[in-house]
């Protein structure tokens, strides 16, 4: 992002505000280190439970921020707004991640590991995710490459498209996503999936919790289609999640 961030090395007392990294940092071993997390950091389920909160993710508690006494703070681009990460940088040291690629969360892993003295730990980490998804990109034939529709909002419906991590982790798994013409996030109707023909409609567990129950609308509009509920934090928490998401997309082509 072309931010320069200037704090006291190590860092010893690190608030979150990103699920997925929130995780990274624990499966790095910086338990202690953690000393603040958002309502939405629910893994590893145990500190979530114990470690204190300080909001969600677009919205801080700066009065508990500051009793935390953070000496860094880690975030994301799209995942926080801008404005309440400039009010939070002009008091802390604020690291902000920006990842669209695959490649860009190894390198957010690794820069993890430089900034909080877990360079041997971020290293094995990397090398074991890039070994996973090498072996699931050697498992998928191009002619299986089936069609999907990634849904993720309700009320208006939104899809994934381009310029996304979950439209790379798509490719990731071996589907194509009919989406991929359009940028971000767009809105969709569910008449418009008809003439696009998808082979598959992904309809995912976050941010919007899709349920059984919201399949018979798509099945209406897209009868040909298989409509599949699926696990979002595998298909959008960049970090240590992925590790677990390889295996996770071995096994969701298997069941389709």
């Amino acid at each position: 992002m072309g931010r320069k961030v200037s704090f006291n090395f190590p860092p010893r007392r690190i608030i979150s505000l990103v699920p997925s990294q929130t995780e990274l940092l624990f499966d790095l071993g910086l338990d202690e280190k953690v000393v603040g997390i958002t309502k939405f950091c629910v893994h590893p389920k145990e500190k979530w439970k114990t470690k204190p909160r300080i909001g969600g993710t677009k919205k801080y508690h700066f009065d508990k921020i500051a009793a935390l006494m953070p000496d860094l703070i880690i975030g994301n681009k799209e995942e926080n707004e801008k404005d309440q990460i400039g009010a939070l940088s002009k008091k802390y040291p604020v690291w902000m991640s920006d990842i669209k690629t695959v490649d860009d969360a190894l390198d957010m892993i690794l820069k993890i590991g430089e900034l909080t003295q877990k360079n041997k730990n971020a290293i094995d980490l990397k090398n074991k995710i890039k070994l996973a998804f090498s072996g699931l990109k050697n498992n998928i034939k191009k002619e299986e490459k089936l069609n999907v529709a990634f849904f993720i909002w309700k009320k208006p419906y939104m899809v994934a498209g381009a310029d996304t991590f979950i439209n790379e982790l798509i490719a990731a798994a071996g589907f194509k996503n009919i989406f991929s013409n359009r940028k971000r996030y767009p809105e969709v109707l569910l008449p418009e999936l008809n003439a696009l023909n998808p082979d598959l409609i992904f309809l995912s567990s976050e941010p919007f919790p899709f349920k059984e129950k919201h399949i018979a609308e798509f099945q209406r509009e897209c009868q040909g289609a298989v409509i599949k509920l699926v696990d979002g934090e595998m298909f959008s928490w960049y970090g240590s999640r992925m590790l677990k998401a390889a295996e996770y997309f071995v096994n969701l082509r298997r069941e389709l």
